[in-house]
């Protein structure tokens, strides 16, 4: 099943398990969200949205709060001895989609225990 969802005005195709790179979205490292504007939900009986589907949610969990790549905007005036040089960073958001749900269920799925390193292998046979 897959749904296709709308934040930060942009439409994502999602997965359960899928890991993507979103516009900021409030909320803590390791909680988990719903995303409410979902405008499709595919599978054997595709449902489309009018404009969403009614009852539909994504829950994706917060991995990460991060910025984005340096966006340079560098403009120049030829022989004019007049240039700008403007530059920006997106804050963006990473998520792991845990479930799609319909007819308004809640998620079942809760955040994933955090991992700890493993001790190295020489450690462990002593």
């Amino acid at each position: 099943m897959f749904a296709v969802i709308k934040t930060g005005g942009r439409q994502y195709r999602v997965v359960p398990e899928d890991v993507l790179e979103v516009g900021k979205i409030d909320g803590d490292v390791g909680s988990i969200i719903q995303l409410g504007e979902v405008l499709v939900l595919g599978g054997d009986t595709p449902v489309l949205g009018a404009p969403t589907v009614a009852g539909a949610t994504v829950a994706a969990e917060v991995l990460d709060h991060k910025r984005g790549p340096k966006v340079i905007a560098f403009k120049k005036r030829r022989r004019k001895h007049s240039k700008r040089k403007r530059g920006y960073r997106d804050e963006i958001t990473v998520l792991r989609i845990t479930e799609i749900l319909a007819d308004g269920k809640k998620p079942s799925v809760g955040p994933r225990a955090k991992r700890t390193k493993a001790a190295p292998a020489a450690e462990a046979a002593e």
